[in-house]
Order: structure tokens, then C-alpha cells, then sequence
């Protein structure tokens, strides 16, 4: 394998329409492997997506996601495998078999939430941890969610950044989905995975060259289609959640496991352990007793 298809693979698995392209690769694996989805998941109605990256965090988030009356739903990343440790009805799926990438994140399947989703599908970053007083309301508002809805993350990108539109999006820090929504977006071709213009159902040329407009990333699809195509989404303020944000973002000591130009390589296990106290993280969202015994 070049590195050049391997770069194209592992910016696939980080969800991209443009790699997904220029892989060649085809949907059809991706239906055949939501049929097994949609058959762990019938009867959820309140499903959380929790993507495992490593043992310790993600048995924080599912306890988490559970002590909310959430049923946390559990993803991996193919490195690193599934989980040691589910809680209580927590259900994992391997949603990399059959498609077999390098990596997977979990705003992977999302896009395809309409093919397996019951009734609502809740997510969050796997570097996100948010204190009980901040999550349930949360909770309550995804709960409101109509089928046909959406709950994304806003982040205030600077007064300088909003008169560009190429640097504005919603993205996938916490939010959910319904299945109307996600069909919706598929449909229309503007939803969670990056350049939103190479989408499959983005046929028109013009209409190609006017979504370029827009930025590149994960999610712009989702701010488009609230804003041009007329979706419907519930605007969740990301700024109050930035204390329980693990990331590299706005945070100059970070020592990332890749450089950026690899981003879609990175070992977020790796980063979460060299960058992260997780107990101190849990103390200071008052989120201790979670953690393992």
C-alpha cells in the first residue's frame, strides 16, 4: 500500500467525503453493516454513542451516560480495540467490521445514523468529560429532540472568524441526532463528515462549487444544512464544556502522538495518557466517583 492511499484510508475512516472519493470505496459495505447495527440496537430509545479510545475514559463516559439513564453505546477504535470493561446494558458494536479501515471515529457511523437509529442518537467527543450539573440538562434537552431534529455544538469563533464564512461550523464536540434528521441530511447530502461537497447526492456542479465555499471540516455539512436547506438544529453553547475538553485545542503545552499534518493517524490513546490526568480531570468536574475501583 502507497502512503499516499493509506493517508487517503485513515482521513476515510476520520470521516471524509473527498477521500472517501478518491479511495474508490462504495456504500454498499456500509448499508450491509447497519443492518447488524440496527439489529443491536432495536428497542433503544435513548442511545448515547461512547467511542473507546482508551480503558480508563471510556469506562468513565459509559458510567457517565448510564447514571443519567442513557444507554451508552460503545464504538472503538480498531488499534486499539473494544473495551475491557462495559457497564450494566451497555452495548458494543464493532462498526468497523465489514468496512475495515485503519482507524474509525465515531463521526463515522454517525452520518449514517438514520440507517440504525431507532429513535435518538446522542455523541461526544471521546476526549469529553462534563460535570452532572451540565450534562443532564443537556440530557433533557436531546430528550426533547422531535424526530427531524438535531443538537450540535456551536463554539464562538471569534468576531474576526465570523465574517468568514469558510471558518464557521457546528461540529460533533456533544450533540444528537434523530433519524429523520439524518435522513434528511444524507439525502440532501449536508451532514457530519468533512467537504460536504463531494457527498454522493452533491450531483450538481454549481451547487459542488457553492458548498466549497463553506469550511472544510466536520460538521460544516450540519451548519449548512440549518442554514441553506432549511434543517432544523438545536444550537448547543460548547463554551460552558471546554473545562472537561481533553484536547490539544487552544492548549500550547499539548504533546501531540503525531504532527498536525498527520491528524487523521493520531493515537488519541497516546494523547489522552501523555497530556491528561484523568483522576484530576474527574476531580475538578466533581465527576469522582466514576472512576475504576
Amino acid at each position: 500500500m502507497t502512503e499516499k492511499r493509506k493517508d487517503l484510508l485513515f482521513n476515510c475512516g476520520q470521516g471524509s467525503w473527498w477521500a472517501f472519493a478518491q479511495c474508490g470505496l462504495s456504500l454498499e459495505p456500509i448499508m450491509a453493516a447497519a443492518e447488524s447495527w440496527r439489529a443491536q440496537l432495536r428497542g433503544i430509545k435513548r442511545a448515547w454513542l461512547c467511542w473507546h479510545v482508551s480503558d480508563d475514559w471510556s469506562l468513565v463516559q459509559q458510567r457517565l451516560v448510564a447514571s443519567i439513564g442513557w444507554t451508552p453505546v460503545v464504538g472503538f477504535d480498531p488499534r486499539v480495540g473494544p473495551p475491557r470493561h462495559l457497564v450494566k446494558d451497555a452495548i458494543l458494536i464493532d462498526f468497523n467490521r465489514g468496512i475495515d479501515l485503519p482507524v474509525m471515529y465515531a463521526v463515522f457511523p454517525l452520518e449514517f445514523a438514520f440507517l440504525f437509529v431507532e429513535d435518538r442518537l446522542a455523541f461526544w467527543h471521546s476526549d469529553l468529560l462534563v460535570r452532572r450539573s451540565k450534562l443532564e440538562p443537556l440530557a433533557r434537552r436531546f430528550e426533547a429532540l422531535k424526530d427531524g431534529e438535531t443538537a450540535a455544538t456551536w463554539v464562538f469563533p471569534g468576531w474576526r472568524n465570523m465574517l468568514l464564512r469558510r471558518r464557521i461550523r457546528y461540529w460533533e464536540l456533544i450533540g444528537c441526532t434523530t433519524p429523520a434528521a439524518s435522513r434528511d441530511q444524507f439525502e440532501k447530502g449536508a451532514g457530519w463528515w468533512k467537504a460536504f461537497w463531494d457527498h454522493p447526492n452533491c450531483t450538481d456542479e454549481r451547487e459542488r462549487q457553492r458548498r466549497q465555499r463553506y469550511y472544510w471540516d466536520n460538521g460544516t455539512g450540519i451548519y449548512y444544512w440549518h442554514k441553506v436547506c432549511g434543517g432544523r438544529v438545536v444550537v448547543v453553547d460548547g463554551q460552558p464544556l471546554e473545562e472537561g475538553h481533553c484536547t490539544r485545542i487552544n492548549n500550547p503545552s499539548f504533546k501531540p502522538s503525531m504532527p498536525i499534518e498527520k491528524d487523521a493517524q493520531r493515537l488519541m490513546t497516546v494523547d489522552l495518557a501523555n497530556n491528561f490526568d484523568l483522576a484530576k480531570v474527574c476531580r475538578r468536574l466533581e465527576l469522582e466517583d466514576l472512576l475504576a475501583a
